[in-house]
């Protein structure tokens, strides 16, 4: 035969089955709608967090994008300032050129102008000594007194050897 604890008396079972029934309906009249409603209070918090959770998701996706959006516009900026330095730095780079250009054809002009002037001065100096030159060969051929043409063609040619040409 079982022990007494597997196989119950039908007393035993009846007292269990109406303590049973007697705590179901105290916990239905005083905890059932209390705990239901903590359940529920409980489920309303869940889904809000999970909203809120969305929500922040969504938000940040959001910021994201605005921040991705920022950088592109910084670098656009950033590519466009560069840009303009570089122009900036050309320009004047360009600008010093062209006032060097001007400069070094102002002082090659003046150059040419001071060795033209120098040459016209040369030239000058020069016609004036063989101006000179002539003028004493003339004078030293008129002082002396010669009889014959050949004594004055040597008399010429003597006075051309000395003379020296720079």
């Amino acid at each position: 035969m079982l022990p007494p604890l597997l196989t119950p008396g039908l007393g035993l079972f009846v007292w269990n089955l109406l303590a049973f029934v007697i705590v179901f309906l105290i916990l239905k009249k005083f905890a059932w709608k209390p705990i239901m409603k903590s359940l529920g209070e409980r489920e309303k918090h869940i889904a809000d967090s999970i909203a809120t959770a969305d929500k922040v998701k969504a938000e940040m996706a959001q910021l994201k994008n605005e921040n991705e959006a920022l950088m592109a516009q910084a670098r656009e900026e950033r590519s466009l300032m560069l840009k303009e330095a570089k122009e900036t730095r050309d320009k004047i780079v360009q600008e010093a050129k062209d006032k060097a250009k001007a400069e070094a054809s102002k002082i090659i002009a003046e150059a040419q102008v001071t060795l033209e002037q120098q040459k016209q001065a040369a030239i000058t100096d020069v016609k004036n000594q063989v101006g000179n030159l002539v003028i004493e060969v003339a004078e030293k051929v008129l002082r002396r007194e010669l009889a014959a043409k050949g004594e004055q063609e040597n008399y010429i040619r003597e006075l051309s050897k000395d003379v020296k040409l720079n």
